[in-house]
C-alpha cells in the first residue's frame, strides 16, 4: 500500500537517475514497496531519445500527465506538449519518444482490478 501522505512540497525532494534510462531522472512521491505501484514525477534531459529500445509495454496501467516542455511520438509521429495525458491499459504498445527540449511528467501505475 502507499504511504499516507499529507500535502508536501515536491521540490523537497531530489531528482535520481532512473536506472538503466540515460537522461531520464524521478522524484518518486508515493510507491508502494510490494507490488512497485507509483505516482512519481518524471523527466526526460534535453535530447532525449528512447527509440533504440522501440515501442514498450507492460503489465500495470499507467497515467501520464505533461506538465512542462513536451515529447515526439515517433510511432504516432505526433508532438505532445504541457496539458497533454495519456491512459494506458496494460499491453498497450506506446513510444519510441523522442524529447528536444525535455520534459516533465506526473506518472501513476497500478494494477488494474480483477
Amino acid at each position: 500500500m502507499k504511504p499516507a501522505l499529507e500535502f508536501f512540497s515536491t521540490d523537497e525532494l531530489d531528482w535520481s537517475p532512473v536506472e538503466g534510462q540515460p537522461g531520464v531522472s524521478e522524484r518518486v512521491l508515493a510507491l508502494d514497496p510490494g507490488t512497485g505501484m507509483l505516482t512519481r514525477l518524471l523527466r526526460w534531459d534535453p535530447g532525449f531519445d528512447s527509440t533504440a529500445g522501440g515501442p514498450v509495454t507492460h503489465p500495470h496501467v499507467e497515467e501520464v500527465l505533461i506538465l512542462s516542455g513536451s515529447m515526439r511520438d515517433v510511432r504516432l509521429d505526433a508532438v505532445f506538449g504541457a496539458g497533454f495525458y495519456a491512459s494506458r491499459p496494460p499491453g498497450m504498445v506506446h513510444g519510441p519518444w523522442v524529447s528536444e527540449e525535455g520534459c516533465v511528467m506526473l506518472e501513476t501505475r497500478y494494477l488494474p482490478a480483477d
